[in-house]
């Protein structure tokens, strides 16, 4: 039986089982048994604005009220997401790609764009992290390339468009670069234009979507990082399966450091770059 503590508002548990369940079928998001208690402190603010009485109401909702759920759902992706990250992040990996796969994916586009795509970034710190790096190596002066970012959260992407981030975001950015790309503005720090307009959409993407995430995944470099230590197995493997449907060949699969996906997948194998670690796609001719 499970009991809740205080910070779920004095919401019973009934239903909250289910309710899991079906958020992990539609989000790839898992609370095991040991995290349930936190699942109902993050949903349990949203069962009481909508002024259900229990978290079986909230479930019934999302699974037989098709035009109620849409908006139900953001709320949900919004309420569970995770925020914490910080510009300069794993640099490291970002700097194995910019020095040493880029000029390969640049040679063989032939003048077409090179696509990058950065998923989830919380408040959009990843991307323009990748951005920097590229201008900093003069490759936007070079060759077309693309950024895009995504994130399940509706209110994640109106604050990576907004461009504005605390100090916090900023402690791992060397200080010439905070001061070359950001300026301060009522104790935040806010991108420059220039730097911003470098990630050409910001776009809400449910990873286990497919019909969303395939039009991103056709690029040659996926940044997923730091989103499958949330995931379970089974959702982990939904998610790589789509990626490597849709990447060319060769296809470089950025994920965080705390993760792996050597029983995950054999379609992607892992490469070292410059001492970095990255899941590269290969063809025949890669």
């Amino acid at each position: 039986m499970i009991r809740l503590d205080h910070d779920t508002l004095g919401i019973p548990a009934t239903g909250l089982e289910v309710l899991r369940d079906l958020v992990h079928e539609r989000t790839g998001i898992f609370y095991d048994a040991n995290r349930t208690d936190m699942f109902a402190e993050r949903l349990a603010p949203l069962v009481v604005r909508r002024g259900f009485r229990s978290f079986l109401d909230l479930y019934y909702l999302l699974k037989y009220d098709d035009a109620a759920a849409l908006p139900a759902w953001r709320e949900i992706f919004d309420a569970l997401a995770v925020p914490e990250t910080y510009f300069w992040r794993e640099i490291d990996q970002i700097k194995a790609v910019v020095c040493r796969v880029i000029p390969e994916l640049v040679r063989r586009a032939h003048g077409r764009a090179v696509r990058i795509w950065s998923t989830p970034f919380a408040s959009g710190e990843e991307p323009l992290t990748i951005a920097m790096a590229l201008e900093e190596s003069g490759w936007f002066d070079r060759a077309p390339i693309e950024i895009h970012g995504s994130d399940a959260s509706p209110a994640a992407i109106d604050r990576a468009r907004a461009g504005r981030y605390r100090p916090r975001s900023m402690r791992a950015l060397p200080p010439h670069l905070a001061e070359k790309y950001f300026s301060q503005v009522d104790g935040t720090f806010v991108a420059a234009p220039a730097l911003h307009r470098r990630v050409v959409s910001w776009t809400t993407v449910n990873l286990l979507a497919r019909d969303e995430v395939a039009p991103f995944a056709v690029s040659p470099v996926v940044f997923c990082r730091n989103a499958f230590i949330y995931f379970s197995a089974h959702a982990v493997r939904r998610v790589v399966d789509t990626f490597a449907a849709s990447m060319p060949t060769p296809g470089y699969l950025c994920v965080g450091a705390s993760e792996s996906l050597l029983n995950v997948t054999t379609k992607f194998t892992l490469e070292e770059i410059d001492g970095a670690f990255v899941y590269v796609k290969r063809g025949p001719d890669a």
